[in-house]
């Protein structure tokens, strides 16, 4: 079977529930129109369909190779890395001064659906270059900037985050990789580092490395790290290669999934880098690049579980095993196909209201993300807030939900799934990474309990309340969406307790708020979903009220009737374990597990 990039679910999103040319002023770009925009998705999603996902599966079976610290990717993947630079789509976001194109997260998102789904270990190599140029435009030097960004911006040169060690994963308070002054305003970088995705490879001449080190003497911990920029190759002011650094890749990882992508182990020995920022600012602006990451990997996974969908909902057609329990459906044939059984379109139901709501959230929060960079101060103000708050959201609950989905989309495969004739055990493996890198999603739940709630005086949860019980006040009245404006409604007071819990009892008892913050941050994204699906519903209401007799819409519904009756439920159960706190967790003696 062949990938489909869902291009008209996307423009129903973007142009019917977010409406984004409303927001055409905030964008900085006033060419952004409804027309480009679906002539982006049509060409977006050829692209994907035709050049990226064939080697997809390519890329599974061959993995990338090393020989004396080359690196080559599956057959195939360097040239359509090689298309996909020549046709512009590594270009769009980024900023027109380095010579991107300059189109809004929101459409650069939206095209990243397709090609994350189309192959998720290959979008990786685009992906991490965009988080190293954004890292980069946001504290770099003018210099280091008008430098290295304009051919990162094309994609000839690509780029990398390079943050864990042996010795640390989480806990980058760890990192040994030093940095000694060299007395020109440069440093020497020697260290290794490990899990390095794309960290070498044959796609481009060029890869630029953004690296976490302690300058010599510097403190311990957190607060003594810094940010640099080390070249594979150094280049002259016109962009020319020149000679090499002091870096390269020393051996790949075998993986689980994700094996068109390399994953390396980089020695740096007397590398030459250019500080990013300041000295000792390093976690701070890092930040920039890992929450890039981690929106991108949100995406990944919940890509690649509309992927193991598509599969096996082909699967499910045609397969034939039994009949019907009301009696035979294919009477011609042996049996009847298996979508007829109730059991297996649960599951397909089930995948299918994650994967669109989570389509539809992906891009909700793409446009907080365009809107942050607004004119109008209260604007940017308001986005950047839900930025910090909904980012550790997203990154969590879209890949948890977007393995569930694989695994959903394998179990409908039944047997078949478990070989590697089909590609279900592929997405299943691909989708499980994006649920630990990036920062685990565990450590995503902490980080939202115990920094964005709080954060400001808790003022972004505050203002995302506000703006659910507005359009919760502003829908109660239209009785054809009342199941979603209540399942709503009924989502929110129950986050909202969960929120009064955590701050009454989470002060008192740190383990309080650690032992509640998955089940919170579950609880939160069921709500996240809740409030698309109610705006996706009233969007499709309107059409059918106005006229549109198109089954999409109608189909729509169907689906979100799916997810508030099956799948909202499960808020209660969250909000339930959470406040049984942490004596339960933390009383059995480590000895007896």
């Amino acid at each position: 079977m062949a990938y489909k990039s869902p291009v008209r679910d996307l423009s129903f999103v973007l142009h019917d529930v977010l409406q984004v040319e409303n927001y055409a002023e905030h964008f900085g770009n006033p060419d952004v129109s409804r027309d480009l925009i679906d002539q982006i998705l049509e060409e977006g999603a050829k692209f994907a369909d035709g050049v990226i996902a064939p080697i997809n599966k390519t890329g599974d079976i061959e993995h990338c190779k090393i020989e004396n610290g080359v690196v080559t990717t599956p057959t195939g993947w360097k040239e359509a890395y090689h298309q996909m630079v020549e046709a512009g789509w590594t270009s769009l976001a980024f900023n027109p001064e380095y010579g991107g194109q300059g189109l809004p997260a929101i459409i650069s998102m939206a095209v990243g659906q397709f090609t994350a789904a189309a192959s998720a270990a290959f979008s990786m190599y685009p992906g991490l270059t965009a988080g190293a140029f954004h890292g980069i435009e946001a504290n770099g030097s003018d210099e280091l900037k008008a430098k290295w960004l304009p051919k990162m911006a094309t994609g000839e040169w690509t780029g990398t985050m390079n943050l864990t060690e042996p010795q640390c994963g989480t806990d980058l308070g760890l990192v040994r990789t030093k940095a000694v002054p060299n007395g020109d305003g440069t440093y020497s970088i020697t260290g290794q580092k490990i899990w390095i995705s794309a960290g070498e490879h044959d796609f481009a001449e060029n890869i630029v490395h953004t690296v976490l080190a302690r300058v010599e003497g510097a403190v311990p911990g957190i607060k003594g790290l810094s940010l640099f920029l080390v070249p594979k190759f150094h280049a002259d002011d016109a962009g020319n290669i020149t000679e090499r650094n002091g870096v390269e890749c020393v051996g790949l990882e075998h993986k689980m999934g994700i094996h068109g992508n390399a994953t390396c182990v980089m020695q740096y020995e007397n590398a030459k880098g250019w500080l990013i920022g300041e000295e000792g600012r390093g976690m701070n602006n890092m930040f920039v690049v890992m929450n890039e990451a981690r929106l991108g990997t949100g995406l990944q996974g919940l890509a690649i579980g509309d992927a193991a969908y598509q599969h096996a909902v082909e699967f499910a057609n045609d397969r034939l095993q039994s009949r019907s329990l009301t009696g035979p459906k294919n009477p011609d044939g042996p049996a009847d196909p298996i979508i007829v059984h109730p059991d297996v379109r649960r599951m397909l139901l089930e995948s299918k209201a994650y994967v669109e709501g989570g389509r539809a959230f992906i891009l909700w929060t793409a446009l907080q993300a365009d809107l942050q960079h607004s004119k109008d101060e209260a604007v940017a103000q308001k986005a950047n807030d839900y930025m910090g708050l909904i980012t550790p959201v997203l990154k969590a609950f879209l890949t948890d939900r977007g393995f569930h989905v694989a695994s959903l989309g394998m179990q409908v495969h039944g047997g078949s799934g478990y070989t590697e004739h089909f590609q279900a055990s592929q997405y299943l493996r691909d989708a499980r990474i994006t649920m630990i890198y990036e920062g685990t999603n565990g450590i995503q739940a902490l980080d939202l309990v115990g920094r964005k709630l709080p954060a400001k005086g808790g003022r972004a949860i505050m203002s995302w309340f506000g703006d659910i019980d507005a359009f919760v006040s502003e829908n109660s009245g239209n009785e054809a969406i009342k199941p979603y404006v209540d399942g709503l409604a009924d989502a929110k007071e129950k986050l909202q307790e969960g929120t009064m819990w955590l701050m009454q009892n989470g002060m008192a008892n740190p383990d309080n708020a650690g032992a509640a913050s998955t089940d919170y941050l579950h609880l939160f994204g069921l709500t996240a979903y809740a409030y698309i699906w109610a705006q996706m519903a009233k969007a499709a209401q309107a059409k059918i009220d106005a006229g549109d007799s198109d089954p999409f819409y109608a189909n729509k519904l169907k689906t979100g009737r799916y997810f508030v009756e099956r799948i909202l439920p499960d808020a209660g159960a969250h909000l339930t374990k959470l406040k049984t706190g942490a004596e339960v967790l933390m009383d059995l003696d480590a000895s007896a597990f």
